[in-house]
């Protein structure tokens, strides 16, 4: 069983949840920037929610699919298709071997999530299978996928099996979907324009009061130096009150720099182990799955919230994400019956 690549796309690669424990010896964590849309893709497929994927960016890839396959689409909408008829996102599809897969114009955020039931067999480089494109490690030989890889996979699970069986017996055009597809708001709506939310960083009197809030009160836009490692802004200039010198800090998805220049820079998934600027804030966890969707020109607005509200922010989504899981396992179960 395996996907051949007939075209790459723009950035094309393969992760999961990341390479976890490693960052005192200086290695990445890398992984999924949307860790949201990668969990759900795999939890629709009967996978553990931290199987690796493929990660679509902006410009998606052609496809050959050469096993009948249990797929979910997750993420940005790239207007992915089966032989040219358009195909559901954040819902089960099972495709017939032969078939191809490809995306057209991006009609919503940047990123694309692509899981196959069973995932990758490919090996796992400091327990992940997250390419890390710098350090060419993980995913297929490090690097991007290109024209004529083969990415092969393992055995689907039982349930997914059964699910596959049944819904081959529904087929109405070269690929089959379930009746049931995640509720509406367990997906993220992308927008041109985001809110997100953050809490006060370690250096965040250290800047001017003026900073302090225009942080809050203006909107910074995505620019095109952004790349998976950050985002960097432009906007309001940020200012210190005075020169900081500093010790290199540990750093973490999502935390907020500002460099000499004024203009901050959000850290994300290929993000460096510390940092040595000041931070003037942290994006909370639950909104990552936002910036990680923004693409350059988009806009961003903060709004700050506390420590506490952050927690609980993350406790109420991860316990939505075990009542679907839970909910997912019973629908694939009734599949078996």
């Amino acid at each position: 069983m395996s996907v051949k690549v007939i075209r790459p796309g723009l950035l094309t690669t393969i992760q999961d949840l990341g390479r976890i424990g490693y960052q005192k010896y200086g290695v990445i964590v890398s992984g999924a920037m949307d860790s949201y849309a990668l969990r759900l893709a795999n939890l629709l497929v009967g996978n553990e929610e931290g199987e690796a994927s493929i990660e679509i960016t902006l410009t998606g890839p052609t496809l050959e699919i050469e096993a009948d396959s249990l797929i979910a689409i997750t993420g940005g909408d790239l207007s992915p298709s089966i032989n040219n008829e358009p195909i559901p996102l954040w819902q089960p599809v099972y495709v017939k071997k032969g078939s191809t897969l490809q995306f057209g114009a991006c009609k919503s955020g940047c990123r694309t999530y692509v899981a196959f039931a069973g995932g990758f067999n490919i090996p796992e480089v400091m327990e992940s299978r997250s390419t890390y494109l710098r350090a060419k490690i993980g995913g297929l030989k490090g690097r991007a996928l290109k024209v004529d890889d083969v990415i092969t996979f393992r055995g689907p699970s039982e349930q997914a099996i059964n699910m596959m069986e049944q819904l081959s017996g529904r087929m109405t055009h070269s690929f089959a979907t379930t009746p049931w597809k995640l509720n509406e708001k367990l997906i993220p709506t992308y927008e041109k324009e985001y809110v997100v939310r953050l809490i006060r960083g370690s250096q965040f009197n250290d800047f001017t009061e003026e900073s302090q809030e225009m942080l809050f009160q203006t909107k910074f836009q995505v620019t095109p130096q952004s790349d998976r490692m950050g985002y960097r802004l432009a906007g309001e200039t940020l200012v210190l009150n005075s020169p900081l010198e500093m010790i290199s800090e540990a750093i973490s998805i999502g935390t907020i720099q500002v460099p000499p220049d004024g203009n901050p820079i959000i850290l994300l998934a290929d993000r460096q182990t510390i940092g040595g600027y000041p931070k003037i804030g942290q994006m909370i966890s639950v909104d990552l799955t936002l910036i990680a969707q923004a693409k350059p020109g988009d806009m961003i607005e903060f709004k700050e919230v506390s420590l506490k509200e952050a927690e609980e922010f993350f406790i109420k989504r991860e316990n939505e994400l075990q009542e679907l899981k839970a909910g997912i396992l019973l629908k694939f179960s009734q599949f078996s019956l």
